[in-house]
């Protein structure tokens, strides 16, 4: 699908929150921001023309997004820099001149991905790929063809939260007996047969959402940026996490490490007396999820369910 790279094909959501949220780098010189999650580059573009001091590194490993990316932003020159990346590699590649300050993930599929069929992430897809990376080994169509039934079932119950996770497990591979599922469409078919509807959902969204996350690694992946800025903290002083989450199991991932460094003591639950000397919160987190607002969500259905979460690391 060859997209217009004047005009989006991706609406960034929660653009005006992502930009007061880092409205305090208008306060240092020469800040640097790394965007884990590029894509089209809309929040990177917001940002750099907000905070004209500001420099960003983009990082997406879908090298589709990045070369449109590129040319969204070309009239930025040498405020961004591009690398190729999963996003929990993104801090190994700053260097250390970076006065780092921000840090931002819009976590999931993005629009491009959804509408590119070629990509197989759509229910209307005659291709089953799924895959962000597409210099990645395993795509959707390998895994659903062949993971045994428990494998299938832990991967729909875990990541898509089914409860007739067994049951359409087995009419996968009942299916697959008679001949290769090797399209979305055909997919998405097999899945409204077999599972009960629910609510106004699609009955293939959360099928499609477990099988996504499972071919992208996308839970593991977030754990490891988060461990990353974990470890990397005593060089984030001062600088903010912003992080958009899509779904229910990434939005507890990052609320439950924000809470953990946000923790004044440490000490282990069986200490009956605080022994760590109740001062070792890193920073502060949000306290609820920022979410968009109804007009935000009218003009933009997919931003329905995001949530973002912000932590910022003491000075």
């Amino acid at each position: 699908m060859q997209y217009d790279t004047i005009k989006p094909p991706h609406t960034s959501v929660l653009t005006q929150a992502v930009l007061e949220t880092f409205l305090f780098l208008k306060s240092h010189k020469n800040p640097t921001l790394l965007d884990c999650t590029l894509g089209f580059g809309g929040h990177t573009k917001a940002l750099l023309q907000a905070y004209p001091n500001l420099r960003v590194i983009g990082i997406d490993r879908d090298i589709q997004a990045l070369n449109l990316a590129k040319h969204n932003l070309s009239e930025f020159g040498n405020r961004v820099e591009f690398f190729k990346s999963s996003f929990s590699s993104a801090l190994s590649l700053l260097d250390s001149k970076s006065h780092l300050l921000g840090i931002l993930a819009d976590i999931g599929v993005s629009s491009m991905q959804l509408d590119d069929k070629s990509r197989g992430f759509s229910f209307e897809s005659d291709n089953l790929d799924m895959r962000m990376d597409l210099d990645s080994q395993t795509d959707a169509k390998i895994l659903i063809n062949s993971a045994s039934v428990s494998e299938l079932e832990k991967i729909l119950s875990s990541f898509g939260e089914i409860r007739e996770s067994r049951k359409l497990a087995q009419a996968i591979v009942e299916f697959r007996k008679q001949k290769p599922i090797t399209s979305a469409r055909e997919l998405a078919t097999l899945v409204a047969k077999n599972i009960s509807r629910q609510k106004s959902l699609n009955p293939a969204t959360l099928a499609f959402q477990a099988l996504r996350i499972a071919v992208n690694d996308e839970l593991g992946e977030l754990e490891r940026l988060l461990d990353s800025i974990h470890d990397n903290h005593t060089s984030l002083k001062g600088a903010k996490v912003c992080i958009i989450s899509f779904h229910s199991l990434e939005d507890r991932i990052i609320k439950s490490a924000f809470k953990q460094w946000s923790k004044e003591c440490i000490c282990l639950p069986h200490v009956m007396k605080c022994e760590c000397g109740a001062n070792n919160a890193l920073g502060i987190a949000s306290k609820k999820p920022i979410i968009p607002s109804p007009q935000e969500i009218a003009a933009n259905k997919r931003a329905r369910s995001a949530k973002m979460r912000v932590f910022q690391f003491k000075n």
